[in-house]
């Protein structure tokens, strides 16, 4: 006997709205029965399926896909601190791409700049 009672449960649409990963239920819901979440690597299209501590949860996340293991059911959808302590992430970490250099002009003048262009130009001849 491991821990002598049951594992403590919830639907999966409802941890994955509790932990902060989509911010409607029904968002949850509809990405589960569309086929693109993972519980345990097996595919899932149920959104009542039951997941608990221990759990591994694979699904897309905007341009994302996101590892991350079940630590706790939660009670309720709390604030992002609390619901960061209901899973571990296990997303690699990807280099970000190297940001975009400026134009040593300083881009597209702003319209300050433009008023002070005007200023400096001649006015036509009489």
């Amino acid at each position: 006997m491991s821990d002598g009672g049951p594992r403590p449960t919830i639907r999966l649409d409802k941890w994955l709205w509790q932990a902060r990963f989509f911010k409607t239920r029904t968002l949850a819901a509809r990405t589960v029965s569309g086929g693109h979440v993972r519980v345990n690597a097996a595919k899932t299209d149920k959104p009542g399926a039951r997941v608990g501590p221990g759990d591994t949860l694979t699904f897309p996340q905007g341009r994302d896909i996101r590892v991350v293991r079940i630590l706790a059911p939660g009670a309720r959808r709390g604030p992002a601190t609390e619901a960061r302590s209901l899973y571990e992430d296990l997303t690699p970490i990807k280099e970000r791409p190297p940001e975009n250099p400026r134009y040593e002009g300083r881009g597209r003048p702003t319209k300050k700049d433009r008023r002070e262009i005007a200023q400096r130009r001649k006015p036509p001849l009489e």
